[in-house]
């Protein structure tokens, strides 16, 4: 994707505490910054996620994450993260994101997040909630599946 195909970006500064022995950001790290981004762009939708939680005793499921790396990122650099909705499937909503140097098209890393929508007290799949799909596809100028 390109970092046009994005109308949502969350930023960051590498923390010290996020990097390895190679001065490098630690694998594991990619998929906070993602998660964190998913929590800001529910935010910026805006969707009451802990509403949904509570008002229909349904939360989400992480059933696949995928990183893929395309150049180092170091201590100290201001990054963007770039959340959207790849496919918004009956059940499930699958995340693309990329990280990016701070205003610039440099992709660094990208990767997905396949929530699936599921009932608290029976551990099955539920459908999305519709007020969730209609603010993606509002928020995203379309439809998205």
């Amino acid at each position: 994707m390109a970092r046009s195909d994005f109308s949502f970006f969350f930023p960051f500064r590498v923390r010290y505490s996020e990097i390895d022995g190679q001065m490098l950001v630690f694998n594991a790290h990619y998929l906070t910054y993602f998660d964190t981004a998913i929590t800001e762009f529910f935010r910026a939708l805006p969707y009451d996620y802990q509403g949904q939680v509570e008002r229909r005793g349904e939360d989400y499921h992480t059933v696949k994450t995928l990183v893929e790396y395309y150049a180092p990122i170091r201590f100290d650099d201001e990054i963007e993260v770039g959340v959207r909705s790849a496919r918004i499937g009956r059940t499930s909503l699958t995340f693309g994101l990329e990280i990016h140097s701070k205003g610039r098209d440099e992709r660094l890393a990208s990767g997905e997040v396949v929530w699936v929508n599921t009932d608290q007290t029976t551990h099955r799949p539920a459908p999305l909630p519709t007020e969730l799909v209609e603010k993606l596809q509002a928020f995203e100028g379309g439809d998205t599946g």
